[in-house]
This record gives structure tokens, sequence and C-alpha cells, in this order.
């Protein structure tokens, strides 16, 4: 989504959570998309075979992509294609990375996670990646943001021009300290996902929060 209506702030990115079968989160995402703005999805394979993980990608992608959502595959390159994927990231390392993104960036974009330490981040940056993640899938288990991510994504966005992402806290609550960050993306999955929660009302209200204290960015060039 990058036409005139495109928030410049921080804006969402939305993590499929672990242990969720294709159709139940495909009528979760439908609710969290008509929410409000989200900037696109990131669908991991948690403990699914390839099998399952394609079909589970093959329900979402098409969705995603309707919707003008970037739908961003987790590691396999065959599945990305196959499924026709907008990105894929990559989790697995230096090595890992640079493949893919000397062989697929110019078609796709290529995203870095797997971040321990500013080391690791200045290593997986070196690669000139479209992002790099701070969070690990499925650890969104805590009402706030883990606080390494926290700093970690804001020394991120001050030092380095590559947007980042964040991972957020299970509560919505968490999204003004992540966007309080500087980054440009706050990954949200537990707090729009879990049971009990109204996926769109989430969007909505994390959207909401977002316009209410995110930073400005400042237009390019």
């Amino acid at each position: 989504m990058t036409d005139d209506n495109t928030p410049n702030r921080c804006r969402i990115i939305l993590i499929s959570p672990p242990g969720i079968a294709a159709e139940a989160f495909a009528t979760k995402f439908a609710a969290a998309i008509a929410g409000g703005d989200v900037a696109s999805v990131i669908l991991p394979p948690y403990e699914m075979d390839e099998a399952s993980y394609q079909a589970f990608a093959e329900r979402v992608v098409p969705m995603a992509q309707a919707a003008g959502i970037a739908a961003v595959i987790v590691d396999d390159t065959r599945i990305a294609g196959r499924v026709k994927a907008d990105g894929i990231h990559i989790e697995g390392g230096k090595a890992a990375l640079a493949e893919a993104v000397e062989n697929f960036q110019s078609r796709i974009a290529v995203g870095a996670g797997g971040v321990k330490s500013r080391d690791d981040a200045l290593e997986l940056g070196e690669e000139r990646p479209d992002y790099v993640f701070f969070g690990r899938f499925g650890y969104d288990n805590q009402p706030e943001a883990h606080q390494r991510n926290l700093s970690l994504g804001g020394w991120w966005a001050e030092m380095v021009e590559i947007p980042g992402v964040v991972m957020a806290g299970s509560s919505l609550d968490s999204v003004a300290t992540v966007a309080a960050t500087g980054t440009d993306f706050v990954a949200l999955s537990a707090a729009v996902f879990s049971e009990g929660v109204d996926p769109s009302e989430a969007v909505q209200r994390a959207n909401a929060i977002l316009d209410e204290t995110a930073p400005r960015f400042e237009p390019a060039g």
C-alpha cells in the first residue's frame, strides 16, 4: 500500500500465530484487515510440514494481496515462488540472507530476522535486506514488548536507514511503546489473534493508537 492514504508513521505487520488451522486463520485474518491499515502479513511455518505450510499459504496469500497487503513467507523460497508471495523472510543467518538477496530481491522483498544483538543486526544489514525484524515469532506471550527488542529497534531506527520491524506484546497497550522507538513497523500477533479478541476491533484500535502516539516520518527525499 503506497497510495496517498498510507499513514506517514509506524504501520502494522500481522504475524500468523502458532497452532491455528488455515481456515480458522483465514476467518480471523479477514476480520483483522477489515479493521484498518495493515502493511503486510508474515506467515511463519512453526511446526507445519511442507505440504501443510504451502496449503496454509495458498489460503492466505491471495486474501492479503486482494486487499493490497504484502504476503511474506518464512525461509522457504520454493513455497514463496509457488504461492507467488510478495516477500521472503530469512531467519537462517547471514549466508542464507545473502543468497536470498542475490536470487530473489530483484523480484520480491527479502527481510531478515533472527537478531539477538546489535552485531547480528549490523551483519544482516550488510546484505541490504528490505527490513530487519526484532523479535521471535510465537513469543509475544507477555503484555509488553520484550525490552531487548525495544532497545534494538530504537537503536536501529536511529542509526540505520533499512526499515525495522519490532514485535509488540500480547496487549495492544504495547503498540505505543513500540512506536515510540521510531521503528517503521509494529508486528502484532497475539494482540490481534488470541482467543476472545475481536481481530477487527484490535486492528482498528492499534491504528488509532498509532495515529495518536506514533512519531511522523520525514518525507522521502
